[in-house]
This record gives structure tokens, sequence and C-alpha cells, in this order.
């Protein structure tokens, strides 16, 4: 399956760039990845983000397939279809901007933006093996983008290489300045409870890449996962819950807007209380260290075949959803999966507003790593 849903070509002769279709461009539909929206009339303009990339001289080539509504994380789509996953085609494409990594890894774009509300970005960055970045809550806009309103959404940008990310950050945002990757790091490496495979991916790639670092822990992270579902939850029903009991919805997505209705104000509530403290946590440690490593997935992501049969895939997101809550900004970071092709993902966490350094320490990583082998 194709991951683009419209084709075209807008803009100059530079850089490519495929938008996810929860971003309006001018005289195409914003579908959102459902029935419910098949007859949308055309964007009458550009989102934000849309139109600095095509004044920055960026050629948009289309908009690219995702979860239904943005409200899922394997990318399985069953109307507007599902994209393969280039580097594991048996394996889920990871959501919502499913459509996006794919065409990414393809080779067939040079970037392709999502956006990240529970991991949306970075989770199938990782599946499809690429770089994704969930900048700073807030840092690049949201106008026109949908749903209009969220506490947790970010525009992100996907890309086979950190140059060519920080050059579609750059066009979107003239804040971000690409930034020299600094000579030495102190990170501090999250303990988590992961696939032992992916625990050891992380740590080689630790050492390989020369860091110097430090065990730390993040004792509220399991809770600020449970509360960014809990306002994702209260938020998505506000924007969407009006197109359930009509059969314009996928039954996997009718069915979790029926749940999310459920939740209530004391939930949400204790939800933002967490948020304050969880935040305070991450803050806390980025004053010791220059960032926080964590797996960006708990495994490898599952086969189609058994996410089709039913298998849980909520618990992918538990190491990329707690970032959303909090507001930092987050890159997953492809690195190699032991004995195997496929590539996981480690994820550096930074300190709010310093995404353009967040990007320069990944860079910095894997030039002293290039450096180590030259000099073997």
């Amino acid at each position: 399956m194709s991951p683009l849903v419209i084709e075209g070509c807008l803009g100059g002769q530079g850089l490519t760039v495929a938008i996810k279709d929860t971003l309006d461009v001018a005289s195409w539909p914003t579908r959102c990845g459902t029935r419910a929206l098949e007859l949308a009339s055309p964007a009458e303009k550009h989102a934000t983000v849309v139109q600095a990339l095509l004044d920055g001289g960026w050629q948009v080539i289309g908009k690219t397939v995702l979860h239904e509504l943005a409200f899922g994380v394997t990318g399985i789509n069953e109307w507007a279809g599902t994209p393969i996953n280039p580097q594991a085609p048996e394996r889920i494409p990871g959501g919502s901007s499913s459509g996006s990594a794919v065409i990414v890894a393809q080779g067939a774009v040079d970037v392709a933006l999502g956006t990240d509300t529970g991991g949306s970005v970075r989770m199938p960055a990782a599946c499809c093996g690429v770089f994704g970045l969930k900048p700073t809550f807030g840092r690049l806009s949201r106008e026109g983008v949908h749903p209009a309103s969220s506490s947790l959404d970010c525009v992100g940008p996907m890309a086979r290489d950190l140059d060519t990310l920080v050059a579609a950050m750059s066009a979107m945002d003239c804040t971000f300045v690409a930034q020299m990757p600094p000579e030495q790091l102190c990170v501090g490496l999250v303990d988590v409870s992961c696939d032992p495979a992916i625990e050891a991916a992380v740590r080689d790639a630790i050492t390989r890449r020369g860091w110097k670092w430090e065990l730390v822990t993040l004792p509220l992270l399991d809770r600020a996962f449970e509360a960014a579902l809990t306002v994702i939850n209260a938020e998505t029903w506000a924007a969407y819950g009006h197109y359930t009991g009509q059969g314009l919805l996928g039954a996997d997505i009718e069915a979790r807007l029926l749940r999310a209705a459920e939740t209530d104000a004391n939930a949400l509530q204790a939800a933002e209380s967490i948020r304050v403290a969880f935040s305070e946590q991450v803050e806390q440690l980025l004053k010791s260290y220059d960032t926080l490593v964590l797996p960006s997935l708990p495994r490898l992501p599952p086969l189609l075949v058994d996410v089709r049969q039913g298998e849980p895939v909520i618990d992918l997101t538990r190491f990329l959803r707690p970032f959303n809550l909090s507001g930092h900004p987050a890159l997953s970071v492809p690195i190699a999966y032991p004995n195997s092709s496929i590539k996981t993902s480690l994820q550096l966490i930074g300190r709010k507003g310093d995404d353009a350094r967040l990007c320069a320490m990944a860079a910095a990583s894997l030039n002293h790593k290039t450096d180590a082998r030259n000099q073997q």
C-alpha cells in the first residue's frame, strides 16, 4: 500500500517533503484518515508549517496516510490503507504518522511531517528505522493542524539523516539554528524494563558512541504514561466524539472513542497533577545531565497478523507518551538491533527549548562513532 493518499507537486525545486493528512494543504482536503471526513472540502490555506516550508523553497509531493483520526499506534487503517514498513514488511509501520515514516524510509522524500500527541512521530520512526523529532511543545505552530486544540500534540519531522531533519526544523522555525556538536556529553540512562535485546542495543549504542553515562530513575514515568493516556482520551473525545454512532469510523476507533468518553473530571485533574510533578522530575535530572536516554520502544514492532488478531499494543508507547505530557523535546535515533538487519531506536530527551542542541548531541554521537571506526 502506498504511503500517499494525495499526490501532487507544490513549491520550488528544493528538498522534498510529504505532509501527514492532519495538516492543511491549500486546495487539498484534510481527511485525517477517516471515512467520516471523506467528503471534506479542500483546505483554503496552508498550515503555518507547510507555508514556511514552501516559502523556503521546499517541494510538497503529497499527503500521507495515518492511523484513523491520529488515534492509534499501529498505523493500520482499513479504510485509507496501511502502508508497508520498508525494513520489516510483516511488522506494523507504527502510528499514527505511519505513511510519513514509511515514505521517508523508502527514500521517496527527504522529509515527512507527522504529528506527535502520544508518540505518533517517534513511534513510526522507530518502527521504520528513521529519525523522528517531537519538538518542545508549542515550538512549532499548530495553526492548520487537526484537531485544532491539544495540550499534547506537536508537529514534527522525520528524516533518514539528522542534517536533513535539522534543515526542515530551520525552515519551519527561524529560531531553530543548527549547533556544533558538543565535545563531551554526560547523559542519564533511564532505568526501564524492556526486552533484553533492546536494553543490550541501547547500552551497546552508548558504548560505541563514547558517551559518559550514569543510570538514573524517573519514578513517575509509568504514572505519566497513564496520565498522558487520560489527557489524550479526554481531548480526542472532545474533538471527534460527535462522529461516533453513525457508522463512519473503523471499529477500533469507535470503541476507543467510546471508552474515552468515560474519562471524568477527577481523572483529568489527577492527570494534570502528574503532569506538573513528572515535568519537574525531568527538569531536575536535566540540570545534571546533557540529555536523558531510554529506548523509544520496549520491544520490536509486533507482527501485523498478531495485531489484527488482537495482540495488545498500547505498551509500545510507554516510553514515549510521558514526554508529550511533560512537553520536553524528544528525538528517536535508529540503532542496530542485535543479530538482525532490523533497526531499533533509542530516544534522547532534552531541556525545553533546546531542540537544536538535542539534535547536535545526536550528531555528536554519530560523528564519534564514525571517527572511532576510521581509527580502527
